[in-house]
């Protein structure tokens, strides 16, 4: 398979071709990994960049297209689309430190232990925990990687091998479900 054009062997990856994907693999690892360490400037994330580029082309149903220019200009910008994915989720992360809603008591002199707070909290959760027994475990899932998770929309419609379009859809619906019954609830 060494003498095979790029093209090729994408076209074979399409049809699930492995040795088609480790050729391209052996081809352009370093390429990816040394933009993808450049980019990060940690060995772990570049680890990781250089995965989720080969994993998506073996997933990816829209493959690469020679007509539309080199092989390596459309690796290097999936490379360069998934790093920024990656960055942008490492800045969230790191922002935030996950503390359970429940350990918040336990931390003292936080304005989130204001007894007014406490209270306001507690009904607006039972009135989530209403509302969400209106969704389905795949609207609740949405919601939790989204909000909960930092997961960009992209990033779930990758994990989940679906389209763009139908998580945001999935989304609005899930959105539109919880605002009917929670606005109800609060005025109420």
């Amino acid at each position: 398979m060494q003498n095979w054009s790029d093209a090729d062997l994408m076209q074979l990856v399409r049809q699930k071709h492995r040795p088609a994907l480790e050729e391209l693999y052996d081809r352009y690892v370093k390429l990816v990994y040394s933009f993808a360490l450049k980019s990060t400037q940690d060995e772990q994330h570049a680890r990781a960049i250089v995965q989720a580029v080969f994993t998506r082309l073996w997933t990816s149903e829209s493959g690469y297209n020679a007509e539309k220019g080199l092989f390596v200009n459309w690796l290097i910008t999936i490379t360069r689309n998934i790093t920024i994915d990656h960055v942008r989720k490492e800045k969230r992360n790191q922002r935030y430190v996950p503390v359970s809603p429940e350990k918040w008591e336990h931390i003292p002199d936080h304005p989130a232990n204001n007894p007014a707070d406490v209270i306001s909290r507690k009904l607006m959760n039972e009135q989530m925990e209403k509302a969400y027994r209106y969704l389905s475990q795949s609207q609740i899932e949405l919601i939790q990687s989204l909000y909960w998770e930092g997961y960009s929309l992209s990033e779930i419609a990758r994990m989940r091998n679906e389209p763009l379009g139908t998580i945001k859809s999935r989304l609005h619906q899930t959105l539109k479900i919880l605002r009917n019954h929670l606005i109800p609830e609060m005025e109420g």
